[in-house]
């Protein structure tokens, strides 16, 4: 037994025992809860049950809480911990029953808050909310945990008169994780705070109209106003966290937007960057000039109010961008006219119609979103990337691109030409739960094998680890629909930089589509019945194992290990799509040497491709685990043609994978031997390599030495050489001097004589007369010394011993002469320096003046 297979871990566990009212020794009531010919009659006639054991409808009768499983078996709900089973801390298995008084009715749907702390349980007409224990509690001694329960809108929703439960979810976006959603078949959501009231809804949106009287006759199919389910929007920058979408039986999808719960918690970057976004559109209109301008202005002026009303709830400091925190608002109330509904949305191109099918309504809706967290340079072209995704009870999934997102509008009295929203219908995925049961040989009286479908109800459940999985569980089995290699290749379109949209054709061109791995089969094609999948799980908790756990409606409990995936599976570019971040000239030195390679690798260029076969990046097996029959079936084993054919094509099948798997095998060994050659090669060119390297500096780098050496000397000869071929030139060239080349040497020469004089004693000259003004100047720089440094010292004796009135006049008068004829002196250099045109420094005299006055 391996540590994470949880099907050996939970065998036999009590948890997973039918109530006392399916749990006869005989089994035959066990039989009634499988899907037949049989009990479909009865199933269709009698409607929604009320004891949670019907074989069509919603069905989510097992959840997790951390490392606790919850269980739903009737009116009962049982609760375990699969931590003390993966550690062995329990010898004995058991379980402990949650006692809820309140709750007397057949549990259909739960629903965890987003705190854990509360789960919200639905049946056919009511719902209720349980405070579940805290930890701790598989330690009590008693079989039974007490705990709160308190029903929810039981004016609403009470009996059989009141309209069936579509389905039930819980805000994530609810103050304290306390809002609660509850969506019935005639359209009305309406919005619980549990925290608040219990019984009267806080919000109430209508997706189906009230009927208008009128005389004239108007033929609709009732399909078109029953819900079947509905789903929140995702978006980091635009209206789709507030949005809500609602598909009817009929197929037809609506939207109302904006929609906030009446006590929400709201992160205050979406609330910045929808104000971002809304004044970006104002904008952009502003630069238009079509003719529907006014109409738009006035709609974004509402968005604008909205926004607005939101920023002004903001604590004060609040700035963008900044750290993400949630903060707790209210709708604005500045807008007084109601949210509109939008739709039916327009399916472009219309989605095709499985063969062999007459058409099934819908069952369930989900919101598919491309959010990554290290996306923040491109969030422009991925984050609006959305799908929506549509199942029907005859085993079709559309796949429909989220193009043009809703937007908020509200409802006016003035414009009522609304253009309705599209979808892009991308792909129609078909289970193949048709061509199961057409495998089996029509009888020939009774009810058509395919009238089975008519209780199919499938449900869509989305990944908690990897966004890009979705479980869809139905009457016959679970499928897994891998949407990785699809968004992968939207999101390399859309940030390829180009206005005509060639990259973005081209990636859904290469796009594989939706991958689909049939996982649990639980139809028996001997016995014409299958045990419906009534609730999955997939644990998100750092202590449980990765995988998948599946219920069937006989309470037979199967588990698949996953595979936990990187973010370089999803990182993955794809081939040949234009790149803007990468520029077309290579740098300098990296440049390749034209001509051949100088080593050609064995392996090629491309990297290695697994072969499909192979390679399962989820984990999941290739064929589907078939699972049939009730835990007490005795019957004998009876060999039928349905059985041979259907024992025939599963050996054809495994057969064409053994051939598959075959040929992976050799491919894969010719790979690896072909691995090991180009790795001995590449060892002899290293060590090529390595010798030319010890070469290199060695003899080699001597004789290298002496090569540059010879080089130098040749450079000088030439460079000598060629200037003597220089002078040799220009002589040939012009042996007589030009006119200004003679007027020129005329002026350096008169230069040449006035600097340095006609002959050695010319007085006149610049030269003579620099000399004789510095012999002039060093002889009386002494003299001058002197007197300054008598000057010093007559300064200090003064100011040591006063003078008198007599001796200061005579000195002054002195000192004042003195001063006259160094003034004259310095004067007289002065001049002499300027007819020399020389440049010297300030006087004496002078340099304790500043240069300013």
């Amino acid at each position: 037994m391996t540590q994470d297979d949880w099907s050996t871990m939970l065998e036999g566990h009590p948890i997973f025992t039918l109530p006392k009212a399916y749990g006869g020794p005989t089994g035959q009531s066990e039989e009634s809860l499988e899907l037949s010919t049989n009990t479909l009659k009865k199933s269709m006639l009698e409607g929604p049950s009320t004891d949670g054991l019907t074989l069509s409808g919603r069905r989510q009768v097992m959840v997790l809480k951390d490392s606790d499983l919850i269980v739903a078996a009737g009116c009962e709900l049982r609760i375990t911990s699969l931590s003390d089973s993966k550690l062995g801390r329990s010898t004995n298995k058991s379980f402990k029953i949650l006692n809820t008084p309140d709750i007397q009715f057949g549990i259909n749907q739960l629903a965890l808050n987003p705190s854990g702390k509360l789960i919200a349980v639905a049946g056919a007409y009511q719902v209720a909310v349980v405070v579940l224990p805290r930890a701790g509690y598989s330690k009590l001694v008693p079989s039974s945990v007490d705990c709160k329960s308190i029903q929810v809108g039981s004016f609403y929703h009470h009996s059989h008169a009141s309209a069936p439960i579509a389905k039930i979810e819980w805000h994530p976006w609810g103050e304290a994780g306390s809002t609660l959603m509850v969506m019935t078949v005639d359209g009305k959501l309406r919005e619980y705070d549990i925290s608040v009231d219990t019984e009267e809804p806080q919000q109430v949106l209508s997706f189906v109209p009230e009927k208008k009287t009128s005389k004239s006759y108007l033929a609709e199919d009732p399909a078109e106003r029953e819900v079947a389910s509905f789903t929140l929007g995702k978006g980091k920058a635009d209206w789709g966290p507030l949005t809500v979408y609602a598909v009817m039986r009929s197929g037809d999808i609506y939207a109302i937007c904006p929609y906030m719960p009446q006590n929400a918690s709201v992160p205050s970057s979406y609330v910045h960057a929808l104000e971002c976004f809304i004044s970006a559109k104002q904008e952009f209109l502003s630069q238009g000039t079509s003719s529907g301008i006014s109409a738009l202005s006035t709609l974004y002026n509402y968005q604008r109010k909205y926004a607005t009303a939101l920023l002004k709830q903001l604590p004060p400091g609040t700035v963008y961008p900044a750290i993400s925190r949630s903060f707790s608002m209210h709708p604005p109330t500045t807008i007084k006219s109601q949210p509109m509904r939008q739709g039916p949305f327009l399916l472009q191109p219309s989605p095709r119609s499985l063969e062999d099918s007459e058409g099934g309504d819908a069952t369930d809706i989900a919101y598919l979103s491309f959010l990554r967290d290290d996306d923040d340079e491109d969030a422009g072209a991925t984050e609006r990337l959305g799908i929506v995704i549509v199942t029907y009870q005859d085993g079709k999934v559309d796949v429909c691109l989220d193009v043009e997102k809703v937007e908020a509008r509200w409802e006016s009295k003035q414009d009522k030409s609304q253009d309705l929203p599209m979808l892009a219908v991308y792909e129609c995925i078909d289970l193949g739960l048709i061509s199961m049961l057409k495998q089996t040989s029509p009888l020939s009286s009774g009810t058509p094998i395919l009238d089975l479908l008519q209780a199919n109800h499938p449900v869509l459940l989305m990944d908690p680890i990897h966004d890009d999985t979705v479980y869809v569980y139905h009457a016959f089995g679970v499928h897994v629909l891998d949407f990785g290699d699809l968004l992968q290749c939207l999101s390399n379109g859309l940030r390829a930089d180009d206005d005509d949209g060639v990259a973005l054709n081209q990636a859904l061109q290469k796009s594989a589509g939706t991958h689909v791995v049939p996982l649990l089969n639980t139809y028996s094609v001997d016995r014409r019945c299958s045990n419906p999948i009534i609730a999955i799980s997939v644990p998100n908790d750092v202590y449980l194992s990765y995988s998948i756990l599946i219920l069937s409606s006989v309470f037979r409990f199967t588990s698949f290990p996953l595979n936990l995936r990187t973010d370089l599976s999803l990182s993955r570019t794809a081939p040949n799509l234009p790149d803007k971040n990468k520029t077309s000239e290579p740098e300098d030195f990296l440049a390749p040497i034209e001509g051949p390679s100088a080593y050609i690798s064995l392996l090629g260029t491309e990297p290695f491709v697994p072969p499909p076969t192979l390679s399962r990046p989820s984990g999941l097996p290739s064929n589907p685990r078939i699972t049939a029959g009730t835990p007490n079936t005795k019957t004998e084993f009876v060999l039928t043609p349905e059985t041979l054919r259907y024992l025939g094509s599963t050996i054809e099948g495994l057969t064409s994978q053994i051939h598959e798997i075959i040929l992976a095998y050799k491919a894969t060994e010719v790979r690896a031997e072909l691995q090991a050659k180009e790795f001995e090669r590449q060892q002899q060119k290293c060590g090529a390599m390595l010798d030319l390297i010890e070469q290199l500096g060695g003899s080699r780098n001597s004789e290298v030495k002496e090569r540059l050496e010879r080089i130098r000397e040749a450079y000088r000869a030439l460079a000598s050489r060629l200037d003597h071929r220089l002078q040799t030139l220009m002589q040939q060239a012009s042996p007589k001097l030009s006119e200004y080349e003679t007027k020129w040497f005329e002026e350096l020469r008169r230069m040449k004589a006035e600097i340095a004089g006609a002959g050695r004693y010319d007085e006149q000259s610049l030269a003579a007369r620099t000399s004789l003004l510095k012999r002039e100047y060093d002889r009386m720089l002494p003299s001058l010394n002197d007197m300054a440094a008598k000057e010093a010292e007559r300064k200090k004796h003064l100011s040591e011993s006063g003078l008198g009135l007599s001796q200061a006049f005579q000195f002054g008068e002195r000192s004042y002469q003195e001063r006259t004829k160094i003034a004259e002196l310095e004067e007289e250099i002065i001049k002499m320096a300027s007819k020399l045109e020389l440049s010297m420094s300030r006087p004496p005299s002078l340099r304790e003046i500043p240069k300013n006055e």
